[in-house]
């Protein structure tokens, strides 16, 4: 397995994250990595960083036609319009969340599963999606977000701690258990 994508999961994958502009980042590069690998997606996280202002929610919000344009050009990214145009426009309706209800991180953390489906032990393993990562989809996309389907929150939701999907046995489980 690719030391990067070990590393990762060792040190960062599930760990709880209460920072606004970290959480945005993450929704950002869950919606870039969409059809493709999330080892692709880490091993350009540091140009997607630089590209995107380090993911400042204010400054990516103000992003013209212009940025759009040197982003498309930028090899170091995912040049998918789509998926660009969907961070800007993420980016705005985040900055409206955070104007009305104060903090995004506390939004997201209002997600969190409660009951049998936080419950990792069961035989069938660890779902593509849930009810919780389905209605935090419905919620965003009702305040206008993209690129925030049920699947692609799910694994948001996985990678900043909402749920602990670290399997049983996993020498990190506890210690994120714990936190």
């Amino acid at each position: 397995m690719d030391p990067l994508y070990v590393a990762y999961h060792d040190t960062e994958w599930g760990r709880p994250v209460h920072d606004d502009r970290r959480l945005f980042e993450k929704v950002c590069l869950e919606g870039f990595q969409s059809g493709l690998s999330w080892l692709t997606i880490l091993r350009k996280r540091d140009n997607f960083r630089q590209a995107f202002d380090d993911f400042d929610i204010v400054k990516v919000a103000e992003y013209s036609d212009d940025d759009i344009a040197r982003l498309m050009g930028d090899a170091g990214i995912v040049r998918h319009r789509g998926k660009i145009r969907s961070v800007i426009n993420n980016a705005r309706r985040c900055a409206e969340l955070i104007a009305r209800d104060g903090s995004f991180a506390d939004f997201v953390w209002s997600f969190v599963p409660d009951g049998p489906e936080g419950d990792r032990s069961r035989p069938l393993g660890i779902p593509s999606q849930t009810p919780s990562s389905t209605r935090l989809s419905k919620e965003l996309k009702k305040r206008g977000w993209s690129f925030v389907g049920p699947t692609t929150m799910y694994a948001f939701m996985q990678s900043v701690g909402v749920v602990n999907d670290h399997l049983h046995g996993c020498h990190v489980r506890d210690e994120i258990s714990a936190a």
